[in-house]
């Protein structure tokens, strides 16, 4: 018995190695395309721009090498897209100077009926001259989580679905231009898709996917786009992360645009941070494991779904849609926990010089009332806010560890 149980001891110690060397490899191709996308090289890969047709390039020969098939125009990687361009938010669509997008497609041709899409964005905001939460720099916005974090996930799931024995569903991956300037690039890639919407069996969209926190809480939306997801999420249960779910398919990424095609679609978002928008979303601060992790869930996610036919899309048109389309003049200036899923609004980020930070909220503060209305959830802190107008006064309520807190803020 001694003998065995030394000859199990000296397997599991050899077997350490081989297992870390194993992460270390699949780590390895993750680091190096979030190092290389936001790189000062790529100077913010802001949409339209010599800078980001350079990160196109790079994800079209990372495609290559992975042994996709091009997708695009002409049997090229890429569907270019024009659109006008201008600093102006409040600028209309036909203002502007002319610019050109360009979407990089790839493609696993299993011979199936159906295709899944993986998609993400990988421009972001160059100089943060539009779309910045710091207004006062034009220092470059590389984006490392916003989105080469995305896109890294999505080479992954790539090469591992290249080689997985999922084959009952073609594979389309999409890298999308013009995300930041308001889903353009999927929008424009839907409107002439290479393959039709109606193939489509359904789409999985990451963005924002490198902050993974040690709870592992992931967020994920468009959860009520089709019955399949929920036991698919249950028999992934075992897998550590905690779900926080969103049901409409309707949100502020690429998976809307396929959603309003009536294609069954969710998001992957770890959730917003203090370097949101700001020149500080770099990749030295991207969890890479979670990265790995994440896209090996969504792997396994594929993999489970793929004896399930043609999945059947829902329409979302429940109480979530309505009270998320409530319109608010005002705001807190705080970036919401998305990952978070018990009661009230964690606050992930708090904005300097807004009325959050002017009444001394902070980061991770959890909002638990504003005026006379409990907040549960993110769409009842929306729905509060909708009350109020600019220049108005409330008291708000945030739980700060175990203690209740109440501050006056003024819109």
């Amino acid at each position: 018995m001694k003998k065995y149980i030394l000859v199990l001891l000296l397997g599991l110690s050899l077997g350490l190695p081989a297992i870390a060397q194993d992460m270390m490899r699949a780590l390895h191709p993750i680091r190096v395309d979030v190092v290389y996308l936001a790189s000062d090289y790529l100077q913010g890969r802001e949409t339209g721009t010599d800078y980001e047709r350079l990160a196109a390039e790079y994800i079209a020969r990372r495609f290559e090498a992975l042994g996709l098939s091009p997708k695009g125009e002409n049997g090229s990687w890429y569907q270019d897209f024009e659109f006008k361009f201008s600093n102006n938010p409040h600028a209309s669509a036909e203002e502007g100077a002319a610019r050109t997008g360009r979407n990089v497609v790839g493609y696993i041709d299993n011979g199936a009926k159906q295709t899944v899409v993986v998609g993400a964005h990988y421009d972001h905001l160059g100089h943060g001259i539009t779309g910045s939460l710091d207004p006062n720099s034009t220092d470059i916005h590389n984006g490392a989580d916003d989105n080469a974090s995305g896109i890294a996930g999505m080479l992954y799931i790539a090469e591992a679905l290249k080689s997985s024995s999922a084959k009952n569903n073609n594979y389309l991956f999409l890298a999308f231009s013009g995300e930041e300037l308001g889903l353009l690039g999927s929008k424009a890639y839907v409107k002439a898709a290479s393959i039709p919407v109606e193939e489509m069996n359904y789409m999985i969209n990451l963005d924002m996917i490198g902050r993974l926190k040690m709870s592992k809480n992931l967020a994920l939306s468009g959860t009520g786009t089709s019955p399949a997801w929920e036991p698919a999420f249950e028999a992934l249960e075992g897998l550590g992360f905690t779900l926080a779910k969103t049901k409409s398919g309707v949100g502020p990424s690429d998976h809307t645009s396929f959603y309003l095609q009536d294609v069954p679609a969710i998001h992957f978002f770890t959730g917003a941070h203090d370097d949101y928008h700001k020149p500080t979303d770099d990749a030295n601060l991207v969890n890479y494991v979670g990265i790995l992790q994440i896209s090996d869930y969504v792997v396994k996610l594929i993999e489970e779904l793929d004896d399930d036919g043609e999945l059947e899309f829902t329409a979302t048109k429940n109480d979530d849609n309505k009270r998320q389309a409530a319109a608010f003049k005002v705001t807190l200036g705080v970036m919401p926990d998305y990952s978070y899923a018990d009661s009230g609004m964690r606050i992930d980020a708090v904005i300097d010089d807004r009325p959050a930070a002017n009444a001394g909220l902070e980061n991770g503060d959890i909002v638990v009332q504003i005026g006379d209305m409990e907040i549960g959830d993110i769409y009842d802190y929306m729905e509060a806010l909708s009350k109020f107008e600019k220049g108005q006064k409330a008291n708000v309520v945030v739980k700060r560890g175990k203690k209740k807190i109440k501050k006056s803020v003024t819109f």
